[in-house]
């Protein structure tokens, strides 16, 4: 599903993927115009990761976001909050997000969501990032 303003979790903010994306779900939401669809996952899942790399509870990251900023300004708050991961921290930390459902314990679900979607037998889609970006209308081989 397309779903405007929400970007890629391929893209970055402060070199860190994924965090761009948690942000939008969180402005969406408060907003009104995220789909229900994703509602039932806020703050579960990869965001859930996504906080803990940072260090951050996602209670308080929703109420940072509710003030307002740039995702810069945002993402700065939180290493404020949590901690400032290194370069290395967040190289080690885009590879794993990027290749997760990749031959590892989240593949059978990557396979379920594929089976789901119809598209058991697309061999371009080997992550969760690859299914996040064709489940919402981005080419995953373009990324």
């Amino acid at each position: 599903m397309n779903v405007p303003h929400l970007r890629s979790p391929h893209d970055a903010v402060r070199s860190l993927k994924y965090f761009g994306r948690m942000i939008d779900k969180i402005r969406l939401h408060q907003a009104g115009t995220l789909p229900d669809d994703y509602t039932a996952n806020l703050g579960g899942g990869f965001d859930e990761r996504c906080v803990h790399f940072l260090w951050i509870e996602y209670p308080a990251l929703v109420e940072r976001v509710k003030q307002g900023g740039t995702d810069e300004e945002i993402f700065d708050w939180c290493v404020s909050q949590g901690r400032q991961p290194s370069e290395e921290d967040i190289e080690i930390w885009n590879e794993f997000m990027r290749k997760r459902g990749w031959n590892d314990e989240a593949t059978p679900r990557l396979l379920q969501r594929k089976a789901e979607s119809g598209i058991p037998d697309r061999a371009d889609i080997v992550t969760f990032f690859d299914y996040i970006d064709f489940d919402e209308g981005r080419d995953p081989a373009a990324l």
